[in-house]
């Protein structure tokens, strides 16, 4: 038979009672920061090789993640599961590298199980456990003490307020090696060119622009007509207006014709001349796709001109093409 559900207020009781006690268990941390912080910091960042976290169980998963927060803010790491160490994985764990194991007991037979084979290739040993008599803890060259009063689960046996700790206090050491090695946004970005941080620091206008026959362009003295022809057959709003030497003299927009319309009600002998945009908004192609969607939000324009050092036309770019590769 299916048991009733608790009252609403009961299950908020028992999720507000969990998070106060993990919220304790991040605050004991403090406490426990000494000299073995510094120095598994020192460790790490004197590592010639990469940082390989272990762990079981639970604490498997918090490696796993830690690795994950380590690669990607400027120290290589990754993660090997310690029953696969012993079976052959151990091949992946050099005298170039440093160690994390997790282990919340310090007992864990698998990492535990490591011990021997680390000390005979000479590979540094972080810790981080909620013991630091134990086994692991004794024999690391630095150990990081997680350890918590009691865990969130009313039976105090789940690992919850164990791996939040271990959790928080793996975020601290990532972050303070970010920190210690002047990690920026843009080496950020280079580990995520697929995030939205990535696109906005790393897509250059050139990435982006239409060039070649896509260039919309006419000379100065065109017709109108020709300015229109070009709009149209390019598809991108505006056309460039360039002088004798190629240089940008000014640009046409959709937004220009429709103040043309109001200024001339026979639109036969007007050249572009007479109606453009002048000098017109312009960008190099170096700088930053996020700096031309600035641009544009600032000016109210939906295109800008691409134009080399002689402010000759490259290409062009459009608002259109920003939003399809995620900078916007």
């Amino acid at each position: 038979m299916r048991q009733p559900l608790a009252p609403p207020s009961l299950l908020r009781e028992s999720a507000l009672r969990t998070l106060q006690i993990e919220q304790a268990a991040i605050g004991g941390l403090q406490a426990k920061l000494d000299e073995n912080f510094d120095r598994a910091c020192e460790l790490i960042l004197a590592c010639q090789g990469r940082v390989v976290v272990t762990g079981m169980g639970k604490s498997g998963h918090i490696a796993g993640k830690l690795a994950a927060t380590l690669a990607s803010t400027g120290t290589p790491a990754f993660f090997v599961h310690p029953g696969e160490a012993s079976h052959g994985d151990l091949g992946m764990i050099t005298r170039s590298d440093v160690v994390l194991a997790l282990s919340n007991s310090g007992e864990t037979a698998e990492v535990t199980a490591l011990l021997p084979l680390l000390k005979r290739l000479g590979t540094p040993l972080v810790s981080m456990t909620g013991r630091p008599d134990s086994t692991l803890a004794k024999h690391a060259d630095a150990h990081l003490n997680s350890g918590v009063e009691r865990e969130a689960c009313p039976l105090d046996l789940a690992p919850t307020s164990s791996t939040t700790a271990a959790l928080a206090l793996g975020d601290a050491l990532a972050v303070a090696l970010l920190e210690a090695r002047g990690f920026t946004a843009e080496d950020f970005a280079l580990s995520h060119p697929g995030g939205s941080l990535g696109k906005r620091l790393l897509l250059r206008v050139r990435d982006l622009m239409h060039d070649g026959a896509r260039l919309p362009q006419v000379p100065l003295g065109s017709p109108l007509r020709d300015a229109l022809l070009e709009i149209t057959r390019q598809g991108l709003g505006f056309t460039c207006v360039v002088d004798s030497d190629g240089r940008l003299a000014g640009v046409y927009t959709d937004g220009d014709l429709r103040r043309t319309l109001d200024q001339f009600h026979n639109l036969r002998d007007v050249i572009v001349d007479d109606v453009m945009t002048r000098p017109g908004k312009r960008i190099a192609p170096d700088i930053l796709a996020a700096e031309a969607v600035r641009i544009m939000e600032e000016s109210r324009i939906t295109a800008l001109a691409v134009v080399d050092e002689q402010q000759r036309p490259i290409g062009a770019l459009h608002m259109h093409d920003l939003l399809a590769s995620g900078v916007i």
